[in-house]
């Protein structure tokens, strides 16, 4: 997949495509269904599709100093849009020019002037412009009296209301995986480049890969029963810890997963860990034997909920 940024103007084959529009983080269920319909006109009309993301998210602009919130990095949307079916990924640097754009030179001097986009999809709710002055009404009004189409694909719903990035954020900080896997439509991954910890693993007979977070939300801490996908493409069933580590001192936060029947050097390499079930909250031992012992419990556990995977 072709990545396009969006301070270039669009030219040669992919100009005059359509562009799913939106922030995507997650690229839950409703975010597929806004992509899906852009792909299904660009194949109607023999055009590229494609899929316009912010990065930085502009509530990252707004308000830096939130805690780490995102659900997906921009190479894993990258992955995820191209298995959508899109072409290419249009990425829109969320900075302070963008942010002072109006809703009218947005659609004049962006999408139709630097992307020439054809046809324009996005979500229900989706606001754009400075001071949120666009939304879908103003884009259907600018289509109809500029020349391209644009399509509001409406929220989807589960059995219980909108499927959200929110919802799925809560889900994962109260430790709900199984609902946060519904929503994603598959399991909440972080991905990372493997670093040297303090060995406290591998002297306790259980040696973890060790990832820092990063801009990644925070899931509950805790013990998770988790996969993990390999640069060659393995993919390994274990037991992961996250949060500060409270047994050890100083205390300092990591996703430590541990693989089962595993034996190699991952240092350096950058793996995917995806969670599919809370086990238990960190907890503090008096002595390492019990933390051994929890350790070992909890791995037998980890084994029991991925036993159908």
């Amino acid at each position: 997949m072709i990545r396009l940024d969006g301070h270039e103007r669009i030219e040669g084959a992919l100009r005059g495509g359509v562009i799913a529009l939106g922030n995507f983080d997650g690229f839950h269920a409703g975010h597929q269904a806004v992509v899906g319909r852009a792909v299904h006109h660009a194949k109607d009309e023999g055009l590229p599709a494609i899929v316009a993301t912010f990065d930085p998210h502009p509530v990252r602009f707004f308000k830096p100093d939130v805690p780490p919130f995102r659900l997906t990095t921009l190479d894993q949307r990258q992955e995820l849009f191209a298995a959508a079916g899109a072409g290419a990924m249009l990425v829109l640097p969320f900075d302070a020019t963008l942010a002072g754009t109006t809703a009218e030179d947005f659609i004049t001097a962006l999408l139709l002037d630097r992307y020439g986009a054809a046809g324009v999809v996005t979500g229900a709710d989706f606001v754009f412009g400075k001071g949120r002055g666009g939304d879908v009404v103003t884009l259907a009004d600018h289509a109809r009296r500029l020349g391209f189409f644009t399509e509001m694909v409406a929220p989807v719903d589960d059995a219980e209301e909108v499927i959200s990035s929110s919802r799925i954020r809560e889900a994962l900080q109260a430790g709900d995986c199984a609902t946060a896997t519904r929503l994603l439509t598959r399991p909440f991954t972080v991905r990372g480049r493997v670093r040297h910890g303090d060995k406290n693993g591998r002297l306790l007979g259980f040696p973890t890969a060790n990832l820092e977070m990063g801009q990644y939300l925070r899931p509950r801490y805790g013990i998770y029963a988790v996969t993990g996908r390999l640069p060659d493409g393995r993919v390994l069933k274990g037991a992961a810890n996250l949060g500060i580590r409270p047994s050890f001192d100083p205390p300092k936060e990591l996703l430590e997963p541990h693989f089962f029947d595993f034996e190699g050097d991952l240092y350096g390499q950058e793996i995917d860990v995806a969670f599919h079930a809370f086990i238990r909250p960190e907890a503090k031992f008096g002595d390492m034997d019990a933390l051994m012992a929890q350790i070992s419990a909890d791995c037998d556990e980890a084994k029991r909920l991925l036993r159908d995977i």
